[in-house]
């Protein structure tokens, strides 16, 4: 089996949250502020709430619904430039969600890659973030009927790396660990806790990669810690796994052994 990442391993959820910041603050502009200097104030608070959702309780509420902590985050965002304004930041969060939504994308080749590969793999699906998101999510990019197994935070109430998502993603697809590949882009979520899983691991690796609350911090995407496991791979668009498991060609042959990209 095939389990895939969804969130900039499929989709393009970075470039889509960046286009929906600058379409929100474009059409809905706070006095005295460029759409820029928006999304940085952005930015700064997002590096600063979302790593404390769990120990100020917003957990539970994110697990459910996006809304509640994109709206607060808005609100802090807001009070970061003296401005109190609670429906504005409702209409912030509201129009920041639409806008994210409609500029979502799969990358080139995605689809094609997940119409091939099914033929000859049970494919799923294993992604964070609340559960009415990644359903939105995957019904705009209309790829659900692909996977045969789709395991979301929010359904599940907890997320990679937890090692009981990847047994029970082995569960669900009827395979051992041995027996499943994963293509994911984050190492630390995605790459690390599938090679401690015993699984076959795919790590893409795209340079446009980095979130937009690195605005202003010298973006750069995620390197892997030097004492740790390397994937069995590397790439840099979806497309190239269906080369890496040799279904590019009539033959039905894998040929995934420790290939990097770029070696021959």
């Amino acid at each position: 089996a095939i389990f895939f990442d969804l969130d900039d391993t499929l989709c393009g959820y970075w470039d889509a949250c960046k286009a929906g910041l600058r379409a929100t603050f474009d059409h809905i502009p706070i006095a005295g502020w460029t759409t820029e200097e928006m999304v940085g104030h952005w930015a700064e608070e997002f590096r600063e709430f979302c790593p404390t959702i769990k120990q100020l309780g917003w957990y539970d509420d994110y697990l459910q619904q996006g809304e509640p902590t994109r709206t607060e985050l808005m609100r802090r965002m807001l009070h970061r430039i003296d401005v109190v304004d609670e429906p504005l930041a409702r209409r912030l969060s509201e129009a920041y969600g639409t806008n994210r939504n409609q500029a979502l994308k799969l990358f080139p080749g995605a689809e094609h890659t997940l119409e091939v590969l099914r033929e000859h793999y049970p494919l799923g699906l294993i992604t964070n973030g609340p559960a009415d998101i990644q359903r939105q999510e995957i019904a705009t990019l209309g790829i659900g009927h692909y996977f045969q197994s789709i395991l979301i935070e929010g359904e599940m109430g907890e997320g990679k790396p937890r090692m009981s998502v990847f047994r029970r993603a082995e569960v669900e697809v009827g395979c051992e660990p041995h027996q499943i590949l994963f293509l994911g882009n984050s190492y630390h979520h995605d790459i690390k806790p599938a090679i401690q899983a015993g699984w076959r691991t795919v790590w893409i690796r795209r340079a446009s990669d980095v979130p937009p609350s690195t605005q202003g911090v010298n973006p750069a995407p995620e390197e892997r810690p030097a004492k740790d496991p390397a994937p069995d791979a590397e790439i840099i668009d979806v497309p190239e796994l269906v080369k890496l498991l040799g279904k590019d060609t009539a033959s039905d042959t894998d040929v995934f052994e420790g290939y990097r990209y770029g070696e021959a």
